[in-house]
């Protein structure tokens, strides 16, 4: 406790004196939960979030404290539960508003075959996309517009500022068809292009999502049986209970068996994502 209090006011005066001289304060630093927390749909400010996050880390610690378990073995652990929740609560809506950016797409491509301009089927589309964050590409690029941009400009503006590679790509290609002067006929044409391409990925992205639904159940399973498994041993086994309460397992063991197994879930649902992408 000495040693831990000592470096924590070392590091408070460290970074008093760092944020007093301007060093640490960087250039275009963001906060690594921002894009997250903003795809998830938290609208408060970040201060609200690291409040959040301090009582969480306060309430885990008390309720390790009553165990046993040294507050220096939760503190990290306790600090990244938050950010991942955050990151896979944004995870969802991502994928709901990729299924929805495939629908404006659609829209758009139909109000082009009809014979309107390619501002209005932008509109179209956005009002056809469900979901507020694939809404916003198109909020971006017609109020670009609107405020005097040309158009492929303000769709490269809003590809840009686009987090989702598909959305991006969709929003590049439609902005080299203007800046090319196509002819409405040309745009409808490579419209339906980029829809058919974000409806063959999101029947991929289904195929995925079922070919690894099985290794992911089997993770959660073994998250649950190995600790049922190892409360077993210790009710039968006054050895693995003797260990298991003692100094070792309380700081060591148990928690790197929780922190492992979180890894793991989070871990595997990273790769489906990243092979979704």
């Amino acid at each position: 406790m000495t040693i831990g209090g000592g470096l924590a006011a070392a590091l408070s005066a460290t970074c008093l004196v760092l944020a007093a001289s301007g060093i640490l304060v960087l250039p275009g630093w963001r906060h690594p939960d921002h894009s997250a927390l903003a795809d998830a749909g938290w609208h408060r400010s970040l201060r609200s979030w690291e409040g959040i996050r301090l009582a969480f880390v306060l309430l885990i610690v008390a309720a390790g404290a009553q165990v046993g378990v040294p507050w220096l073995a939760l503190a990290p652990f306790a600090a990244l539960v938050p950010s991942l929740m955050a990151r896979e609560r944004a995870g969802v809506k991502r994928d709901q508003a990729r299924r929805d950016v495939t629908r404006a797409l659609a829209a758009t491509h139909a109000t082009l075959r009809s014979g309107a301009p390619l501002v209005e089927a932008l509109r179209q589309g956005r009002d056809a996309a469900g979901a507020a964050l694939a809404r916003r590409p198109f909020d971006r690029a017609l109020r670009e517009f609107t405020l005097g941009a040309p158009l492929d400009e303000a769709l490269r503006a809003a590809s840009a500022l686009e987090t989702d590679e598909r959305t991006r790509v969709a929003l590049a290609t439609l902005a080299l068809g203007v800046g090319e002067r196509l002819s409405v006929e040309r745009i409808a044409a490579l419209v339906g292009a980029v829809a058919e391409r974000s409806t063959f990925d999101d029947r991929l992205d289904e195929e995925v999502r079922a070919r690894s639904s099985g290794a992911q159940t089997q993770v959660r399973l073994l998250a649950v049986v190995v600790p049922g498994l190892a409360g077993y041993l210790a009710l039968t086994m006054p050895g693995i209970a003797e260990t298991l309460g003692g100094p070792l397992g309380r700081e060591l063991l148990l928690p790197a068996a929780l922190a492992l197994e979180t890894a793991g879930i989070f871990l595997s649902r990273r790769f489906v994502a990243e092979a979704l992408r």
